[in-house]
């Protein structure tokens, strides 16, 4: 759910912009573009990770560029041999998972990767005092064992259908991550791992730079320095693409659209699990209330987002598994309807007050909704959602700031959120609607809180069997119809716009992640630039 970081609105949210533009006058060996050269690469990205540390949760969906998992996800989204040399052997009922590991692996430093290197990072993740927000993916996990250097058992306590998916997060090393404070240390910022790159410099707020690790395992990568330019406004991010600064970025619609027929640069659509979101506190007495919710979920016109705003490029989003998914309830989507919106509010005592804003007991509603300033897609989504709830007596006051002042106020006020996971539902709505993990950082950040619901979540992860996890599933979705808790408006496609000399790319299907570790740079360490 979590956008990583957001700026301040007035004169911080100025004074950002004008470091982010004085960073785009930088010389090309200072964060500038490649200048044409085939062996670099450097792309604008939109958020900037917390950590570097994949103990702490980066790169746990792959594509982390440092490091390599267990296993890794080719273009189709298939599980493929990564540190380990086949796919896991899976015995005793889906209880037991053996991995063979791939032999001759170093990591960056030229040490030698074990299967310790794999049981310390498991173990680790999972240790209480590990400040991982995704520890609860790896719940099933009863014990992590090394048999010899090149075998690694993991033992499950129970049958959890998803857990292949989760041995593509990355391995750390532990002689150099072993030997420090796991949320403090020096591994957090300056990581060592066995991946296709190494990391040269992380300088903060401004871009990552890589180089080429050239024994890595798979082949030294044709493209040796990459780098990711970290330029949170989407339009200084598209003026510093037109300038030649960067070789591609990730760009909202109505930005990208201009590079359709561009003779030098190309633009790749990637399908994604990315829905925006409107969370509604439990905690706030006018958006915790069940009518007002339900009436905000069928009196808002998402089709008319996906047209104006996504240019098409998306759809509608009843709630986090997409309508295309086989995951998707069908039944469950939620017709545009202002009029049966207003007559929920007026059958549940919601009376219109001489401003139009409908009142109850006193109470007006009326409350604030926060986004993240210089994302273009979020800031008209929340404007949209506004515009629509005012027709029906509902105001919104539309607000951004930095995460220092919106996350204090999560428990009471909406957030125009994201999130999205395409390997499993279990990843996604187990955070995102779990009550146990309301006020959890970022998890359950409308501290949503449905016993049903809570149930449910439990028997999909408990369970092996594909149909009774999918009942599991379709009850979730017709809950979230009956007890909105918060207002999903659209499924976003991931838009990049790269130079042509980089030849014909591919994407994957993309979560929630702004081009950090998805895009067409997903698999850059293959890449064959022309000369």
């Amino acid at each position: 759910m979590r956008a990583r970081s957001i700026r301040a609105a007035g004169g911080a949210a100025a004074a950002v912009a004008m470091a982010v533009a004085a960073s785009a006058c930088s010389a090309p060996g200072d964060g500038g573009g490649s200048g044409g050269a085939k062996d670099s690469a450097v792309v604008g990205i939109a958020y900037e990770p917390d950590t570097l540390s994949p103990l702490l949760g980066y790169g746990k969906d792959g594509n982390s560029k440092i490091f390599d998992g267990l296993l890794t996800h080719d273009a189709d989204m298939k599980l493929k041999p990564a540190l380990a040399a086949e796919l896991p052997e899976v015995t005793d009922g889906g209880k037991t998972y053996t991995y063979k590991l791939r032999k001759g692996v170093k990591f960056s430093d030229g040490k030698p990767f074990t299967a310790k290197d794999v049981v310390f990072t498991y173990e680790t993740i999972l240790d209480k005092k590990t400040n991982n927000a995704s520890k609860t993916e790896l719940d099933a996990v009863k014990s992590v064992e090394a048999k010899g250097d090149d075998t690694v058992v993991f033992a499950l306590k129970y049958p959890y259908a998803p857990f292949a998916e989760r041995t593509v997060l990355p391995i750390a090393p532990e002689h150099v991550a072993g030997k420090q404070d796991v949320n403090t240390g020096s591994f957090t910022t300056k990581p060592i791992g066995t991946g296709p790159y190494e990391l040269v410099k992380w300088s903060k707020g401004e871009k990552l730079s890589f180089k080429a690790n050239p024994d890595y395992w798979g082949g030294a990568p044709k493209v040796e320095n990459f780098t990711m330019a970290i330029i949170k406004d989407d339009d200084i991010r598209a003026t510093r693409l037109d300038a030649g600064e960067l070789d591609g970025a990730i760009l909202p619609p109505n930005l990208a659209k201009k590079y359709k027929n561009d003779g030098d640069k190309k633009t790749y659509t990637a399908k994604t699990f990315d829905y925006r979101v409107v969370t509604l506190p439990t905690g706030n007495e006018v958006t915790g209330d069940n009518a007002v919710r339900r009436a905000l979920d069928v009196g808002v016109d998402r089709k008319a987002m996906v047209d104006s705003i996504l240019d098409g490029a998306g759809k509608e989003a009843y709630g986090p598994v997409p309508t295309d998914s086989p995951w998707f309830t069908k039944g469950t989507e939620r017709k545009f309807d202002p009029a049966r919106a207003e007559k929920i509010l007026d059958d549940a005592g919601w009376k219109p007050g001489k401003d139009g804003v409908r009142e109850k007991d006193g109470v007006r509603a009326a409350f604030p909704l926060w986004y993240l300033s210089g994302d273009k897609l979020r800031q008209e989504h929340a404007l949209a959602y506004a515009s629509d709830a005012k027709k029906i007596g509902i105001e919104v006051e539309v607000q951004s700031g930095t995460w220092e002042v919106i996350q204090p106020r999560m428990p009471k006020d909406a957030v125009l959120a994201g999130g999205g996971s395409p390997a499993d539902p279990d990843f996604d709505q187990y955070t995102l609607l779990k009550s146990s993990l309301a006020g959890d950082g970022f998890n359950n950040m409308a501290h949503y809180d449905n016993k049903k619901v809570d149930e449910a979540l439990e028997d999909a992860r408990r369970s092996g069997d594909h149909a009774e996890r999918k009942a599991a599933y379709d009850t979730i979705q017709r809950e979230l119809a009956k007890d909105p808790g918060y207002t999903f408006l659209t499924h976003i496609d991931h838009l990049y716009v790269v130079d042509k000399r980089f030849g014909d790319l591919t994407t994957q299907t993309e979560p929630h992640d702004h081009g950090l570790a998805s895009g067409p740079w997903w698999n850059v360490e293959d890449w064959q630039p022309k000369k």
